[in-house]
């Protein structure tokens, strides 16, 4: 709890050093405090380019940044949470120091010189680096390592962005992607403390500062529906383009890593002379569009504009996030639907900048499948609670499109393109890539759905398991019931126990003996402790038993087929 608290300080004063940078460097390139509020202008103090030094600004970055990242901290590059996502799955929470320092300095120049990207990656990074670190010099084993990292995640997204409860779900439901009450505790008291900072700094108001939206029709929830549908499309097709940029650049650039930044930057350049509400995070362009104040064709060009100008900016070697990017592009989405259906059902559609809010978090849960973080930092980053059933529809089939669409969200994507599953094993490892049918012990003495809870309890207590399949009379699985739950059901009142195990018994996800070993220990870990059943992939039926024990065996010697070790015993 004290590390975490340290953590959570440290991040908050991370992101006041982050967010200053960004606007020393965004006045310094652009001579504005904020570009994207007043695009098309000319740099104070170079007038006589008039807005032609948006062209130069990205490359002069890029020669900033590019040997920067290069030299010191090449896992710097690109928007940080796919980095952070593998460092808790795979390295045991192990990020180096040198990383915040970085990262800070690179996203700054990358943002400040026009870069289209966000700033939630970033601080991720940074944040997760310090709890690292933090983690290290306290001596912390593997799993509070783990816990740190994911704290100082929450930690810098809640200062950031002024949203204490979306940094602690963004950390649970994406860093470490399992929910518990000491890491919940913990991102808790690391979020509130980094919270409390950033609040000191930049003051506690909404982050982003809209008109007030309510739904003022019942059939507005179809609209919306239909929204959640598209937007899940638009975030996958944003990942899509994200990565189809990078492997173009890849493919295209074949001189120095160091100076690709540079080099690309003269494209980004271009591409902000013919658009330059692209310059930066672009947060006051999202806000005009959700006042209403863009052509609905202005708009479009506008959504596509930020998939092109965020993606070019990663392709080239550009450090930032992406979060903010999907906001952008939901915001122009749903600002563009909002008023086609005001045009075509005056009557029955509502305002405008209604979808344009929930289409904000509609986008960023389609890319990131993460609902959760979605529909909370949506009404922290705005303050609106009057919207939040046609929010959480949006999002939830927006979700259900992009896991629909796509078996990986934005962050897995860049993963599995260099070779990384995160549920599998990692590289090297001597557990994992087994199949689980090599692994598994024969089936123990199941149960059956008619015993009675004392019966179990003789039985899982002679059995040296601490948990036992359970069978229906027809020999179909039925679940896996614990000495945990048999337990707890004993110790109640007699009225209150159930009869039988069959109430007890739990149904756990389907193993299959072909699935590695890695998927399945994952899948064991957060089902039961004890272990469980492997069914036939056609039947249906269990073949065998997988618990953490037979995983270790593995390691000693080589497994012999079941049906071997069945006849030996």
């Amino acid at each position: 709890m004290l590390l975490a608290l340290v953590t959570g300080a440290g991040a908050g004063v991370g992101s006041i050093v982050f967010r200053w940078c960004i606007q020393q460097f965004t006045r310094l390139f652009s001579g504005h405090q904020d570009y994207a509020a007043d695009p098309g202008s000319a740099h104070p103090h170079l007038s006589w380019l008039g807005p032609f030094f948006v062209v130069l600004a990205p490359v002069v970055g890029g020669l900033l940044y590019g040997p920067l990242v290069q030299r010191f901290a090449r896992e710097a590059r690109g928007h940080g949470v796919p980095e952070v996502m593998l460092a808790v799955a795979q390295r045991g929470g192990r990020i180096s120091p040198k990383v915040a320092v970085v990262k800070t300095l690179a996203s700054a120049l990358t943002i400040g010189s026009g870069g289209s990207v966000g700033r939630e990656g970033p601080i991720v990074q940074v944040g997760s680096a310090l709890g690292a670190t933090l983690g290290r010099l306290g001596r912390a084993g593997e799993g509070r390592m783990r816990l740190l990292v994911a704290c100082g995640a929450a930690g810098g997204i809640a200062a950031t962005f002024n949203a204490p409860l979306a940094g602690v779900f963004f950390a649970m439901e994406l860093i470490l992607m399992t929910f518990s009450a000491e890491a919940f505790g913990a991102a808790v008291l690391s979020s509130v403390t980094a919270s409390v900072i950033g609040r000191a700094a930049f003051g506690d108001v909404a982050f982003l500062d809209l008109p007030p939206f309510h739904v003022d029709h019942l059939d507005q929830y179809g609209f919306f529906a239909l929204l959640g549908v598209l937007a899940g499309a638009v975030g996958v097709g944003f990942s899509r383009v994200l990565y189809l940029i990078e492997d173009a650049c890849d493919w295209a650039w074949r001189g120095p890593e160091w100076l690709r930044p540079a080099a690309g930057g003269l494209i980004l350049g271009l591409l902000l002379l013919a658009l330059p509400e692209m310059y930066g995070v672009g947060y006051p362009v999202l806000e005009n569009a959700t006042e209403g104040e863009y052509a609905i064709g202005f708009l479009l060009v506008l959504l596509v504009g930020k998939i092109l100008a965020t993606s070019v900016t990663i392709g080239i070697g550009g450090s930032g996030g992406v979060f903010a990017p999907s906001l952008f592009m939901g915001a122009m989405l749903g600002a563009a639907y909002g008023s086609v259906l005001h045009h075509l059902v005056p009557g029955t559609a509502g305002a405008a900048g209604a979808y344009a809010l929930v289409g904000m978090g509609a986008v960023f849960a389609g890319a990131s499948r993460a609902p959760i973080t979605a529909v909370v930092i949506l009404f922290e980053l705005t303050g609106q609670y009057s919207i939040i059933l046609p929010m959480m529809l949006a999002i939830a089939l927006a979700t259900a499109t992009g896991r629909l669409l796509s078996r990986d969200t934005v962050y897995t994507l860049k993963l599995r393109r260099r070779g990384i599953d995160l549920e599998g094993p990692a590289r090297g490892a001597r557990l994992g890539g087994q199949p689980v049918g090599e692994v598994m012990e024969p089936l123990p003495e199941p149960l059956s759905t008619r015993t009675t809870l004392s019966e179990a309890a003789d039985v899982l207590g002679l059995s040296g398991q601490g948990a036992l399949p359970v069978l229906d009379p027809t020999g179909r699985y039925a679940g896996v019931v614990t000495s945990r739950d048999v337990a707890e059901a004993l110790a109640e009142a007699p009225d209150g126990a159930p009869a039988t195990v069959s109430d007890l018994a739990r149904r756990t996800p389907a193993l299959k003996p072909d699935e590695p070993l890695a998927t399945a220990l994952h899948l064991l870990s957060d089902s039961v402790e004890g272990g469980m059943p492997v069914l036939d992939a056609d039947e249906g039926v269990p073949v065998g038993w997988l618990s953490h024990r037979s995983a270790l065996r593995a390691l000693h010697a080589p497994q012999q087929p079941l049906a071997s070790r069945s006849a030996l015993v």
